[in-house]
């Protein structure tokens, strides 16, 4: 990702200069870091582009500035709203990135921008400047990113040390990425484990579950879903406690890792197949929070579990009618292998609960199919039993841009997965798929427990650039988790 730095003055050299600018502020006042000559001349093209300053728009232009003839942008940040300075500085690197430039400077001299206004603006660019280009070894060289630099001037003094969090919160969602990106033969669940090490170096402590100790603890949901791949299960358990013992509980977020998912003996059709790389996204979003948080030293205490598994059709796989019992003493019926990622997290959250009674958990999991047919590729599904924490949820997924909208949650939906042999059966109906999901999950809750699912499966992946990613992983849910904690949690 491109490299943020504050400066007083311009670098020396080559560089492409954004001047900001508000919707209908164009016709008056000065243009940050160009003169009168050089504003009156840009207000000339723009009105020929007919830019008005809506956010992410952008007017260009070559000109003679600062001794040198440069790459000007007029960049719209509309009502100068977050999500407008977030969409701007998106747009400024999404239009430079692979362009030739290797700095942008962003002038703010005379468009002053409040702090979390600054952040978003340069958040928006980093964040749309994250690649994964590894194995692209024939790239044309005009499509190779040279962008490397964003240079921010006149801000204030404080501005780095504002900035400071912010980057650590965006580290987290390009970790995230790059979980979700790479293939099933890189990220399996050991190397998930490994890829996570790193979090050790900013205060993350990590504790492991082999299958061995799985089976010691009865999770025979998680390991009947692993029995068919030569991948061993992990599962994955990473604590970080900023505020010095004072939050006795921490709050327990709770991811699928689902590293791929064929569906098992429930085969899935293989046209699209290659994209359950990315069923392990709830995992992904929980290790990135962990850095996150972690990052910024957020005064919260917070454990991230992550429950990994490979899902693969073998000899020695799990059948259609096979009776699991999970962790918590229920029994399962499985009907269709292909619901694999709740007989994961029944074990995973059953195991957060016991070992450290939360009083508040959130899992997130790629879950089902449903949510995409009922939601798009806007929103995560939200399913909760309290209303302050849907609310609180859907707060923070607002303000950072990665939204939920919340689904219901009922006795009636409930006896759909009735089964007349076990406790539970593993899916219900065809209608109403998410919810029966969402309802499994909740029977794995204990009294008094505030719980929330998220269902982000129509999110972790993009099949075409938004307005802070390119085509690929999203990075969906790390923002959204650390302001939850941000506004709910910390001391």
């Amino acid at each position: 990702m491109i490299h943020v730095e504050f400066s007083t003055t311009p670098p020396a050299g080559a560089y492409a200069h954004v001047v900001l600018v508000a919707k209908g502020g164009l016709a008056g006042g000065k243009l940050s870091g160009c003169g009168t000559d050089e504003a009156a001349a840009l207000r000339g093209i723009a009105a020929l582009q007919r830019f008005e300053g809506e956010a992410g728009a952008i007017a260009e232009h070559f000109m003679p500035l600062a001794g040198a003839t440069r790459r000007v942008l007029l960049v719209g940040i509309g009502g100068q709203s977050t999500a407008d300075c977030e969409k701007a500085g998106a747009a400024v690197t999404a239009r430079l990135l692979a362009s030739g430039e290797t700095a942008v400077v962003i002038n703010l001299t005379e468009t002053p921008l409040a702090p979390e206004l600054r952040n978003r603006l340069i958040a928006g660019a980093v964040l749309r400047s994250w690649r994964h280009d590894a194995y692209r070894t024939k790239l044309p060289e005009k499509q190779k990113p040279t962008l490397r630099s964003l240079i921010i001037i006149g801000a204030p003094d404080a501005a780095a040390a504002e900035w400071a969090p912010v980057a650590a919160i965006v580290s987290g969602v390009a970790f995230t990425r790059g979980l979700v990106t790479e293939p099933a033969n890189v990220i399996y669940p050991e190397s998930f484990v490994s890829q996570c090490a790193a979090l050790s170096a900013v205060g993350v402590t990590l504790k492991i579950l082999d299958e061995t100790e799985m089976a010691a603890l009865g999770m025979g949901a998680l390991l009947g879903v692993a029995q068919g791949s030569a991948r061993p299960p992990r599962m994955l358990v990473m604590e970080y406690d900023g505020t010095g013992g004072s939050q006795p509980k921490p709050v327990a977020l709770v991811g699928k890792g689902v590293t791929f998912d064929t569906g098992g003996i429930s085969l899935k059709p293989p046209g699209g197949m290659e994209d359950m790389k990315w069923d392990m996204g709830g995992a992904g979003a929980v290790a990135g929070a962990m850095m996150a948080l972690a990052g910024r030293k957020a005064k919260a205490h917070v454990v991230g579990v992550c429950g990994l598994v490979e899902n693969m059709p073998d000899g020695n796989a799990q059948r259609p009618g096979d009776v699991v019992t999970s962790m918590s003493g229920q029994t399962v019926e499985v009907i269709n292998t292909d619901a694999e990622g709740r007989l994961v997290l029944c074990d995973a959250l059953t195991w957060v609960q016991r070992t450290y009674q939360p009083d508040v958990i959130v899992d997130l999991a790629t879950l089902t199919g449903a949510i995409i047919i009922t939601l798009g590729h806007e929103y995560g599904g939200l399913f909760s039993n309290d209303d302050t924490l849907a609310t609180q949820l859907a707060a923070a997924g607002a303000a950072t841009g990665d939204p939920l909208w919340r689904l219901p949650l009922g006795s009636a939906y409930d006896k759909l997965i009735d089964s007349p042999i076990a406790d539970i059966k593993n899916v219900g109906p065809r209608e109403g798929g998410s919810i029966t999901a969402a309802q499994f999950l909740q029977r794995f809750i204990e009294p008094g427990v505030k719980w929330a699912h998220l269902d982000i499966a129509g999110m972790v992946w993009a099949s075409k650039p938004g307005a802070v990613w390119d085509k690929g992983a999203t990075g969906y849910g790390v923002r959204l988790l650390d302001r939850f904690i941000a506004d709910n949690f910390e001391q």
